[in-house]
């Protein structure tokens, strides 16, 4: 099958059911992990606790997907996709129950921390089974399809998010995930297929592999989300775990090992896109984290209404997965992403220049624009990744993919958040606005390497 003839392909009924489920149940473990970011300071108040102690709810969820993003390649051909999947999601509704029941932030962070390692599953696996269920044959609209959760989730999380915290107690946000993932459980079973094999009983667990890849993405992802809090690069805090984390990482790239490979990357089609996913995620998350802020603490707006604010942007990245496919199919994923760019940090630009007293419609039309660029930034990357990667190698690439990505997002965030901090003493409105133009800073730097990208 040539790529004209990938790109044009149309998925079957079965791929569709199979879609189905994948979405769905991986649709509640991303709401997830972006609903908790607007209850901290709710969480301070009804656990009685610090800020300081409450971030490890968020914290410990991204280290404990970090050590789990290795694990999913070796459990897929040790048990099956399917049999993995289900046990994933299993894990994190229970997870999601126990944090419904914590009695103190102490209880809430352990319960998190197994809730992230479920999601840190989920979140690899649900690219990868759906490559799988169409037959490793990749196009633009089963990317379109299989990235929904991860595109919409911090977009429409804030605002459901706010929805629950302003009508309904805090533990909702946790135990809305058991009706979702019991409908996921069901058309998971019913739709997914079953790809056990007689070999997967002989896969091994690369021990050595994952204790150096494991807590290296653990410190730098944990280095990253202190940059703020120690207010930049030159404390413990900061520099510990960032090289130690490094070091780590830099031991497992020395003699790649198993459980994930990472020679793929020299591939021109992984390697491109995984550059391109990880600037993505920098971008994205970069103004996600400052936009709710904007508006709950320069104009100051309550939770509910920063959440409904922000429909508009939900709004436009919903349109754009109804066009994207399509775009690519015409133009190639070269210029749909490098456009998707330009338009995102062009309508963030307003953002740079808005104050307290900015008005709303204006914001919100702009934010209408600011999705539809969102809404095309991960779909021509992903469906060019597996171009000329064997069947066999979808996992690793996979899991080559979403790390880069999760990491972006954290760099992203981390950059904006230290900015923001750095520039409080000169009023929040300079503040919120030299970090807002960092923001565009980065997404513009995004286009080099989607130039990358293959035209075609």
């Amino acid at each position: 099958m040539t790529v004209t003839e990938i790109a044009e392909a149309k998925l079957s009924p079965t791929v569709k059911r199979a879609l189905l489920a994948l979405v769905v149940g991986g649709m509640a473990a991303i709401l997830d992990s972006t609903m908790v970011t607007l209850a901290i300071h709710t969480l301070v108040v009804k656990l009685d606790s610090t800020t300081d102690a409450i971030q490890w709810v968020t914290t410990g969820f991204l280290l404990a997907m970090a050590v789990a993003i290795p694990i999913t390649g070796w459990a897929e051909r040790r048990w099956g996709g399917k049999r993995v999947w289900l046990a994933a999601l299993v894990l994190f509704v229970l997870a999601s129950v126990l944090c419904g029941a914590a009695w103190n932030d102490v209880s809430l962070i352990g319960f998190r921390v197994l809730q992230g390692f479920g999601a840190g599953l989920i979140f690899p696996l649900m690219q990868t089974l759906a490559v799988r269920a169409a037959g490793g044959r990749v196009s633009s609209r089963l990317m379109a399809a299989v990235s929904m959760p991860i595109a919409l989730g911090p977009i429409l999380g804030p605002v459901i998010g706010g929805l629950i915290l302003n009508w309904l107690s805090w533990r909702w946000l946790f135990l809305i995930n058991v009706p979702v993932i019991a409908v996921g459980l069901w058309l998971a079973a019913r739709f997914l297929p079953d790809d056990r094999t007689a070999e997967q009983t002989a896969a091994r667990l690369d021990w050595v592999g994952l204790a150096l890849l494991g807590p290296a993405l653990a410190g730098i992802l944990l280095g990253l989300s202190q940059l703020s809090e120690e207010g930049g690069i030159a404390h413990a805090g900061v520099l510990v775990p960032l090289l130690g984390g490094a070091a780590l990482l830099a031991a497992f790239l020395a003699a790649p090992r198993e459980i994930v490979d990472v020679r793929l990357m020299r591939k021109r089609s992984l390697g491109s896109a995984s550059a391109v996913l990880f600037t993505a995620g920098a971008a994205m998350y970069a103004a996600m984290f400052l936009i709710p802020l904007y508006y709950q603490q320069l104009r100051g707006d309550s939770v509910l209404d920063a959440g409904l604010l922000l429909i508009p942007q939900g709004v436009g990245a919903l349109l754009a997965r109804f066009l994207v496919g399509k775009l690519v199919d015409r133009f190639g994923a070269r210029a749909v992403t490098v456009a998707g760019f330009l338009l995102t940090a062009l309508a963030t630009v307003p953002f740079a220049l808005a104050g307290p007293d900015t008005g709303p419609w204006w914001l919100g039309a702009v934010l209408l624009v600011r999705g539809l660029g969102l809404g095309t930034l991960l779909i021509p990357p992903m469906s060019v990744a597996y171009r000329d990667t064997d069947r066999a190698d979808i996992p690793h690439a996979t899991m080559n993919t979403r790390i880069v990505q999760q990491v972006g997002a954290s760099f992203g965030t981390a950059i904006v958040a230290v900015v923001l901090q750095s520039h409080l003493s000169h009023g929040a409105t300079t503040a919120f606005q030299a970090a807002f133009w960092w923001s565009i800073g980065i997404t513009a730097v995004a286009v080099l390497p989607a130039v990358a990208l293959p035209k075609r």
